[in-house]
């Protein structure tokens, strides 16, 4: 939520009593000018700034109207009242708010903003996977482009991804394109998984023959797959009592472990309730500083610190030009935006 500041120093007293530990004074003095601006800006033209938990704590503390994961950001672009919505966060979130919002002017501040999950499949992998897979609905993982979740049946988001693959019940479905997410939540579903780009193995179409119940994609988050075991087992050697927490994006066998695994949301609401003495986060270094902002009184471990470089393209900067120039626009076309509503909107329903 934006500080409510309206001059400079205002501003500076705020981002220094809140980040003080985090950010150097020097460093927020100059970022508390950017957001009495932004701020400005932001209601001379009507606008929202949707911030994701990956922003730097400069930014995620002085200007975003909202903050959060995927999900809850998607829904608070869908009831907006705002004329312009800014998101600070990559393309596919834009996307996701644009289809949400035909009629609204969507700022994106990075001219790319791109992600190696968004990336690593096309529209027409997920044709060629419904071609081989007849019938198997396809479950997109919100971290895909536009036209992706055109071909999809509904989309999903780490916080809901259990949710949403247990809706359909025994049926075999598409999960893409996660590969890690996908066997985590395999794992936790009790549903067989093939990767068709890994193992040439087919699906069988024989009722209760079927062999295998989830099929995903090889794509991974170039920041969650760089953890290790040999992370935690490092960290527990100096730290025996660390809570560890990893993000569904982590290997399987980081998954088992960790202490805990969730959404950027799930992690979040750990740490405001553990009583551990320290914990440990895999995950995106920025938002790891944004938690430690907002519990100043837990210790958290910066032994494991990657940071995205999509993420890091946003600055208070950037999201003060978007709205200054307005750019950079982000459109979808009406054909692709339409079905991908589908698919968003079943997810959003989900919850």
């Amino acid at each position: 939520m934006a500080f409510n500041a309206q001059t400079v120093d205002d501003m500076f007293k705020i981002m220094v009593e809140r980040l003080g530990k985090i950010v150097p004074e020097a460093e927020l003095r100059y970022k508390a000018e950017l957001a009495v601006e932004v701020n400005r800006l932001k209601q001379e033209k009507n606008a929202v700034i949707l911030g994701h938990n990956y922003m730097e704590p400069a930014l995620y503390y002085s200007v975003p109207d909202y903050t959060g994961d995927s999900l809850g950001l998607a829904r608070e672009a869908a009831r907006t009242d705002k004329d312009i919505i800014v998101f600070c966060g990559v393309r596919f979130m834009a996307e996701t708010a644009k289809i949400l919002n035909p009629e609204k002017t969507v700022l994106l501040p990075s001219p790319k903003g791109g992600c190696s999950l968004a990336e690593s499949i096309t529209a027409a992998d997920v044709r060629e996977l419904r071609k081989q897979y007849p019938g198997v609905p396809v479950v997109t993982y919100v971290n895909t482009y536009a036209d992706v979740k055109a071909e999809s049946d509904i989309c999903c988001t780490s916080g809901n991804a259990k949710q949403v693959v247990e809706s359909f019940n025994d049926q075999t479905i598409i999960f893409l394109p996660d590969e890690f997410m996908a066997k985590n939540i395999a794992k936790e579903t009790g549903k067989q998984i093939i990767l068709p780009t890994k193992n040439p193995a087919k699906l069988k179409n024989s009722g209760e023959g079927v062999e295998y119940r989830m099929i995903g994609w090889s794509g991974k988050c170039e920041v969650h797959e760089k953890f290790t075991v040999e992370d935690i087992i490092n960290v527990r050697r100096q730290f025996p009592d660390v809570v560890v927490l990893a993000h569904l994006e982590c290997k399987p066998e980081v998954i088992d472990a960790a202490d805990y695994s969730g959404s950027t949301t799930g992690m979040i609401k750990y740490v405001e309730t553990t009583q551990a003495p320290r914990y440990l986060l895999l995950t995106e270094c920025s938002m790891g500083d944004n938690i430690a902002a907002a519990n100043p009184h837990k210790e958290m471990l910066r032994l494991c610190s990657i940071r995205c470089p999509h993420m890091n393209e946003i600055t208070l900067e950037q999201t003060r030009d978007s709205l200054l120039y307005n750019r950079y626009v982000i459109d979808v076309p009406e054909d692709i935006r339409r079905r991908a509503k589908q698919a968003v909107d079943r997810m959003i329903a989900i919850g």
